[in-house]
C-alpha cells in the first residue's frame, strides 16, 4: 500500500513539475517577447519624435513660403495698379500735350 501510495505521490509530483517546466517556458517566452516590444516602441517613438519635429519645422517653412507668396502677389497686384494708372495718365497726358501742339485753324483767328 505505501509503495503504491509513494509512487501515485511522485508521479503527481512530476505532472506537476512539468506542468511548472512548461508554463516557466512560456513565461520567458513572453517576457522576451515582451522586451521586443518595449524595444520597437522605444525605437519608435524615437523615430515619431523626429519625424514630428522634421514636420513642424516643413510645415513653418510651408507657412513662410505661403505668406511670401501672399506678399509678392500683392505687391505686384500694387505695382500693377500703380502702372495702370501711369498709363492712363501718360495717355491722358499725351492727348493734351498733342492738342496743345496742333496748329490752329484759320476759324481760331
Amino acid at each position: 500500500k505505501w509503495p503504491l501510495l509513494f509512487s501515485l505521490f511522485f508521479s503527481g509530483i512530476e505532472e506537476l513539475c512539468s506542468k511548472r517546466e512548461e508554463l516557466n517556458r512560456l513565461i520567458q517566452q513572453e517576457e522576451a517577447e515582451k522586451s521586443r516590444l518595449q524595444h520597437d516602441i522605444r525605437v519608435l517613438t524615437e523615430k515619431l519624435s523626429r519625424v514630428n519635429e522634421s514636420l513642424a519645422r516643413r510645415l513653418a517653412a510651408r507657412a513662410d513660403f505661403d505668406r511670401t507668396i501672399a506678399e509678392t502677389e500683392a505687391a505686384y497686384m500694387k505695382i500693377l495698379e500703380s502702372s495702370q494708372t501711369l498709363l492712363s495718365v501718360l495717355k491722358k497726358e499725351t492727348g493734351n500735350l498733342t492738342k496743345a501742339t496742333e496748329p490752329r485753324s484759320n476759324k481760331d483767328h
